[in-house]
């Protein structure tokens, strides 16, 4: 949806409009089970699971609302566990964290869904309109694949030929900053070969190596084929409104603010609490 730029209608000033792109933190891996990408929605573009672009955010100026980042969660062995990526959030919109990786049966459900174990079916769900399922786990055989973790763009994919690890599936591109990049990919499903598995465009984690999901994309974790899965990235929160207006945030959160074409466009990469705000006059 596009917005107004600021300015003067009838004797008043136009109402404060603004886009957003708020994603959750990613899923943490296991040893075979490729974690989901947090929830991923946009009134700026495509939003994850395929769903078109929500409603633009039509604010009151002097009110705080809500903004939070999203941790990943942290990638685990098949006695430790791993965990499900945090929710990301801004004023009313609230994105879903990204699904665990899983020592057994189906994979963690979340904003996507994480892959299956070796042999068990299907993924973990996504949630609708944040993101899609995760890949099965097909055959429980030798060298034992699991499933690669949803991404907010593509389902991840299943095990591979050969009882190899699936894919991550692939995250969505956004232009809200001016510039096209893609976010929210799954993490790579591993195998007790140690094979190279992508992960999904968009900071989905690899395996074997670089395995932790891109900090600030919502990527799910890589499992690792061996040992402990990796750390999901955390989320972001980007906001987009007419430069007329500026934005005020609380003193936990981390952000910029650059100007172009007419509109502000704030990127919020941490919050200290769960409280943060933003107000905007």
């Amino acid at each position: 949806m596009t917005l107004i730029p600021w300015g003067i209608i009838a004797g008043k000033i136009t109402p404060l409009q603004v886009d957003y792109l708020v994603i959750a933190g990613g899923g943490g891996a296991t040893r075979l089970s490729g974690a989901g990408a947090g929830g991923y929605r946009t009134s700026a573009g495509t939003s994850g699971g395929g769903a078109s672009a929500e409603s633009t955010l039509t604010l009151d100026l002097s009110t705080d609302y809500t903004i939070t980042i999203g941790a990943g969660g942290h990638g685990g062995d098949d006695s430790s566990g791993a965990a499900k990526g945090l929710e990301s959030a801004f004023s009313s919109v609230t994105s879903e964290g990204g699904g665990k990786g899983v020592t057994s049966l189906v994979g963690g459900s979340g904003g996507s869904g994480a892959g299956a174990w070796p042999g068990e079916s299907p993924g973990g769900s996504g949630t609708a309109s944040q993101g899609f399922d995760g890949g099965s786990g097909g055959n429980n055989s030798p060298p034992y694949g699991g499933g690669g973790g949803g991404g907010a763009g593509a389902v991840g994919s299943n095990q591979q030929s050969g009882n190899l690890g699936g894919p991550g599936g692939v995250g969505v591109t956004s232009s809200i900053t001016g510039t096209s990049t893609f976010r929210a990919g799954g993490g790579a499903g591993a195998d007790k070969n140690q094979s190279t598995v992508a992960g999904g465009n968009g900071g989905g984690g690899s395996s074997p190596s670089n395995i932790a999901g891109a900090i600030n994309t919502g990527g799910g974790g890589a499992a690792s084929g061996d040992g402990s899965g990796g750390n999901g990235g955390s989320g972001i929160v980007i906001l987009k409104y007419p430069a007329g207006y500026t934005a005020t945030f609380s003193g936990g959160v981390t952000s910029s603010t650059a100007t172009a074409g007419g509109f502000n466009v704030s990127t919020i990469t941490a919050t200290s609490t769960t409280s943060e705000t933003v107000s905007f006059a």
